[in-house]
């Protein structure tokens, strides 16, 4: 089972909820490193902008590119969950994962040492959802196994098409 978020990005208001949740929970300051990040995309031009947000964290890749950079082993994927995480003790700070990495995920703490998302392990573990998504108001993350997570996307997507549909079907009488 691979463990993944979903993100609506229809949903997200850009409150950065998520980010704040997500310092709290791994104890970083609110000057330093963040291991999700939220991002505007605009869209248009004056007057006619739209602003949209993105929140981004690890996405714990199947194969995952800072795996093959590391030179001492210290990231590994978690057989269970697909998790991908990293031993702090071996991770000697080269920063050969951030350069693999497409997101951006891998910062760097004070200490030196790499540190990303790891879903909250310590909450799932639990039962729990992960802070981030707890945290978010407008219910714009999910958090669950991939494949449960691409059923609701597609059950969505086909009930936004029937209601385009239906709302379209009675147009000029």
């Amino acid at each position: 089972m691979q463990l993944g978020f979903s993100f609506d990005i229809s949903r997200c208001s850009g409150c950065m909820a998520c980010v704040v949740a997500c310092m709290d929970q791994h104890d970083l300051p609110g000057d330093g490193a963040t291991l999700r990040h939220v991002t505007p995309l605009e869209r248009g031009r004056f007057p006619s902008v739209h602003i949209s947000f993105l929140s981004l964290a690890c996405v714990h890749c199947g194969d995952a590119p800072c795996i093959m950079a590391c030179p001492t082993g210290a990231i590994f994927k978690r057989e269970e969950d697909g998790i991908v995480d990293v031993f702090k003790d071996i991770c000697v700070g080269c920063h050969n994962c951030a350069l693999a990495c497409p997101f951006g995920a891998p910062q760097f703490t004070d200490t030196g040492k790499m540190a990303k998302c790891d879903f909250c392990i310590e909450r799932i573990e639990a039962g729990l959802e992960p802070a981030c998504v707890r945290a978010c108001p407008t219910l714009a993350l999910g958090f669950g196994p991939i494949d449960r997570l691409s059923r609701e996307k597609a059950g969505r997507a086909s009930r936004a098409i029937l209601t385009a549909f239906y709302l379209n079907s009675g147009a000029g009488k």
